[in-house]
Parts: C-alpha cells; structure tokens; sequence
C-alpha cells in the first residue's frame, strides 16, 4: 500500500506480469528519443541485409516469481534501425520459432514520429518474422548478401535467446563469414548462446558494453522490476572473458573487431551512428 502510495508499486498486468511502477516510468523511459536523423552515404552494395533476431517472448520470472512483462525494448531496437537505415541497409526480422515480436510497449515514445515510423513500416514484419531455422536452411548459402546481424536490447533478449542452439549457429555463420554482430543493454545475452554444448565462449577477450547488473539490482527499489532478476548478465559474460567497458547504464558504445555493443537504452542513438558508420567504411 506505501508503495502504491509513492508510486512505486510495479503495476499489475491482465496476464498476472508486472510492468515498471509510475516512478520507474518516468525515470527510464521517454516519449522521445535523442534519434539524430542523419543524411548518411547509401551503401549500394550487394551486403545490404541484416538479419534481426527479436525476442517472441514477454514474461520474465523473477527471483521471487512474480512476473516481470518485458519484450524488446523498442528504444533499443528502432533506433539502431533507423541510422541502419539511413545508410541503405534493409532488416529481415526473425524470431526463434517465427512467432510475433514482443515489444516493451510501455517504453515506446509515442511523440517520437521517426521511431513511429518505422514501426510501422516493419510491422507486419514484426507481426509475421522469420524462423530462425528456416534462415539456417535457407540463408547461411548467402552469407555474401548480408551485412550484420542485429539483437536489440530489452530484458526479453535474456529469454529463449541465449539458450538458442540456433541462435548460436547463426552467431558463428556471421562470425565464420565476416559479418558485424550489433547488439545493446541485455541484447549481448545472445553472446552465451555461443558456449551451448561445451563451447569455448566466442567473444572471450573481446571488449564490449552491456547493462551492469548492479543497476538490475537497484531497479526493484523503485518498481522498474518487480524482483530481482534470475541471473546476472554482465558478470556471467565477464566470467566468461569478456572486457567490460561500462559500470553504469549509460551511452557507452564499443566496437572490438565485428562486434559493436552498446550499454542501455541511452546508447541507442550512438550504437545506431557507430554501427552505420562502421559497415559503410568497412563494406566500401
């Protein structure tokens, strides 16, 4: 009750989940973002896809069990697009078993029209995407036709992710074939799906931005969450070699070898610059 009184209390969804308290609303999200609309150069060449590989789940369990209702968050995912983008890259959206994306949709900047737009340009491929086996079986032959793959940030990113045998066999196509890896925030949970079945991890050493998890543990405090998270996604892929470049949830990017990391939502707009200014150098 005293949290509801203070506006702390996370709020209570149809399905029985919980999404971020009134509070946590208001310092986490915006109704718009900081997207810099850049004229870039369009890349002409034959590399002009990026698959983008989206969470279809929505419910986290916490610790205590309770339900946190989570997606991708779509900050972290249509901001990076929209520099992509600008400088002649296309998506193929795609989810692990071609089921609808999920979005944060308590996180989306409703006054925002560039992210509304593209929103809306890729909806019914977010209503319809791709199944990630049917990319293995019918895409990996075309590793010349894309640029990138792309998994955007949002607590989601952590479930079925990084588990994903799949979702492991594409990370080592693109890494195999040259391609760029781009993801944010908790997005790098997809790294782990690389050490499946005893596998040395794939980015051991490399330097890279993820939301620290001593900020998860912070959120509960003020409703962001409703419980403290399963497990800790920084110290796990730390634990596993990883650099960390970050301590805090801010606008840190990195970029180490093909692997292009940003640190949270507040990142999106410099992970999207970084990642279209990269590929357009790097694929002339």
């Amino acid at each position: 009750m005293i949290k509801k009184l203070l506006g702390i209390a996370p709020k209570l969804e149809a399905d029985g989940s919980y999404s971020p308290s009134k509070v946590a609303l208001k310092l986490a999200t915006v109704d718009k973002t900081d997207f810099e609309n850049i004229s870039y150069p369009k890349y002409q060449g034959k590399k002009s896809k990026i698959l983008a590989i989206f969470t279809e789940q929505k419910n986290m369990t916490m610790k205590n069990g309770k339900k946190f209702s989570t997606g991708n968050h779509p900050v972290e995912s249509l901001v990076p697009m929209l520099h992509l983008k600008n400088a002649g890259f296309d998506f193929e959206i795609a989810t692990i078993s071609g089921k609808p994306v999920v979005f944060e949709m308590w996180a989306f900047p409703e006054k925002d029209e560039h992210v509304q737009s593209i929103y809306k340009e890729y909806k019914s491929d977010f209503e319809q995407p791709k199944k990630l086996q049917d990319f293995i079986d019918h895409s990996f032959t075309k590793s010349d036709s894309y640029a990138a793959v792309f998994v955007p940030g949002g607590h989601g990113a952590m479930l079925g992710i990084p588990e994903s045998k799949n979702v492991g066999e594409i990370l080592n196509w693109a890494h195999n074939n040259d391609l760029f890896t781009i993801t944010l925030c908790h997005g790098p949970g997809a790294l782990l799906s690389t050490t499946l079945n005893d596998q040395k991890f794939l980015y051991e050493g490399y330097k890279m931005a993820v939301f620290p998890d001593s900020v998860d543990k912070q959120t509960p405090m003020v409703g962001y969450l409703p419980g403290h998270m399963p497990f800790g996604l920084s110290e796990r892929l730390k634990s596993l070699g990883a650099k960390l470049m970050n301590t805090k949830s801010d606008d840190t990017v990195c970029l180490d070898r093909k692997l292009i990391t940003g640190a949270s939502p507040l990142a999106s707009n410099n992970l999207g610059k970084l990642a279209a200014n990269t590929l357009l150098k790097e694929l002339k």
